[in-house]
């Protein structure tokens, strides 16, 4: 979704790629050019589609920033991070592994954990509620800001930025 926004506001759209992913080319305005992708495969064998797609555009994994949901962040906000363990995400594990490193930059978006005993693999795969689809696009309006502010000056200056005073800027 938030590769969607950040599309829409290029007036670009996605468009099949041989990588197994769908892919979109924008230009950051005061900005380098950024290849946006959504991998066709499972979450968790996200790293397939990655590593084609930095082989295929030659391009090193510190250009890299990775968007995913995060259990450990609540719903309606996100943390910018670089580096760093996969924190039981299968994707990030499987990207990881693909590329052999963990030095890339993520976006975190918060989705908070699932109500009392349920199922984590349950709970990422639900909708969104009404009253979370609200505050969750103003969240995507903000997190494609700071894709934008990173591609221009990189993760710290959009730490800086999006980051609650205070906070540690690896968070």
């Amino acid at each position: 979704m938030l590769l969607d926004v950040l599309a829409a506001r290029y007036g670009e759209s996605f468009k099949a790629h041989k990588s197994n992913a769908l892919v979109a080319e924008i230009k950051i305005i005061g900005g380098p050019k950024l290849i946006l992708a959504k991998p066709l495969s499972f979450m968790n064998l996200s790293g397939g589609p990655t590593s084609s797609l930095m082989s295929f555009y030659k391009l090193e994994p510190e250009s890299l920033i990775v968007a995913h949901d995060e259990l450990d962040i609540p719903p309606a906000t996100f943390k910018l991070k670089q580096g760093g363990g996969h924190a039981g995400h299968n994707g990030i594990r499987d990207i990881i592994a693909a590329l052999d490193t963990n030095e890339f930059a993520r976006i975190r978006l918060g989705i908070g954990r699932p109500p009392g005993s349920s199922d984590a693999a349950d709970y990422v795969l639900k909708n969104f509620s009404s009253s979370e689809k609200s505050e969750l696009a103003v969240t995507l309006e903000l997190a494609a800001d700071a894709i934008e502010e990173i591609a221009r000056n990189g993760l710290v200056s959009a730490q800086a930025i999006f980051h609650a005073p205070g906070e540690s800027s690896t968070a």
